[in-house]
């Protein structure tokens, strides 16, 4: 005989179950940019880890210590460090399981009656990324923070970022060709301004890896000029503004979408930011809580200037299996296809 309260569990269960199993675009979105949320908190976490010179502190993978799975003392690290990166290393499991949520809804999301591979692609580098991630972390344990393999786990982990927010803007979106909403030099200023960013962000790594922050003791680093890395690093922050101010006044010039506009301005924002928070960290002795500030602030201009990226263009909307544009919200109006732009009369 089964208890009233089993059933009204069993009955919830499946509820939940049916929000992962079949998604609705509104549904799907929000998983997405779980995923995108996610995925930028692990960079902001590991920055500092780093930054706190607890890499370290867990100095053996995939445990914690020799003898122990879990945060245990070792010697010569405080056990507060260990905590912090033992922390991170647990971050990183409910991170998981997210990231599966992430892919299985994919795989279930069907919103004209069939899968969405480009989709499915996309959610996938979010689990097969962790993966990734875990293999390079113990890598960077076991080579004792060696500054390339610590690059190379933070820009894996923008690369996955970047599929995250993809998948983010993708999901409600049909799957016609790309439309574009704003003339074609705009749109090169924003493919320009996505790869100025990643170049900036690599510089970045190369940076850390000079500089006094690149962890305590015996640390290996890179054997470059510190002044000069940081120098080339600065450049790039002035060609990042000369591309944002030029995008920013053409978007708003030119009339194109409310929300490219928007997001100009607030790339252009963050940039102005970023720039001033750099110069005071590196007049003031680049203290630690102000690196990861710089750090945080770098993630937040990849996501918005990959959002600016997508917003340039349209490929519809998410269709129901009747062809009807399909609501992504409940008593959401349908809409026929997005009125054409000044710029594409």
């Amino acid at each position: 005989m089964t208890r009233p309260g089993g059933a009204t569990v069993a009955a919830r269960a499946r509820q939940w179950a049916d929000i992962v199993l079949d998604p609705s675009p509104a549904t799907m979105r929000r998983f997405a940019l779980a995923g995108v949320i996610t995925t930028a908190g692990i960079i902001a976490t590991g920055a500092a880890v780093r930054l706190s010179e607890s890499g370290l502190g867990c100095p053996d993978w995939p445990q914690c210590t020799r003898s122990s799975l879990v945060a245990a003392h070792s010697r010569g690290d405080p056990m507060f460090h260990t905590w912090i990166e033992f922390g991170n290393r647990m971050v990183t499991v409910a991170i998981t399981l997210i990231a599966v949520g992430v892919f299985v809804a994919a795989w279930q999301f069907r919103p004209d009656g069939r899968r969405r591979r480009d989709l499915i692609w996309l959610a996938a580098v979010q689990p097969a990324g962790i993966v990734a991630q875990a293999v390079l972390g113990g890598i960077v344990v076991l080579t004792k923070l060696n500054p390339a393999a610590v690059a190379l786990h933070f820009l894996a982990s923008i690369a996955v970022l970047a599929a995250a927010v993809a998948l983010h803007v993708r999901c409600t979106e049909g799957t016609g060709p790309a439309r574009s909403l704003v003339r074609a030099d705009l749109r090169l200023l924003s493919y320009a301004l996505v790869a100025v960013v990643a170049t900036m962000l690599a510089a970045g790594t190369v940076v850390t890896g000079t500089g006094p922050l690149a962890g305590a003791g015996a640390v290996p680093r890179f054997h470059l000029p510190l002044t000069g890395v940081t120098q080339f690093h600065a450049d790039i922050g002035w060609l990042l503004g000369g591309l944002a101010i030029p995008l920013a006044i053409g978007l708003r010039l030119t009339r194109a979408p409310a929300r490219a506009v928007r997001l100009g301005w607030v790339v252009l924002a963050l940039i102005g930011l970023q720039g001033a928070v750099g110069y005071t960290q590196y007049f003031t002795g680049l203290p630690a809580g102000l690196v990861w500030f710089h750090v945080v602030g770098s993630t937040l201009i990849w996501i918005a200037v990959l959002q600016l990226m997508f917003a340039l263009r349209d490929r519809g909307p998410v269709t129901a299996a009747g062809g009807e544009p399909k609501t992504t919200e409940p008593g959401a109006r349908r809409t026929a296809e997005p009125a054409e732009p000044a710029a594409a009369r």
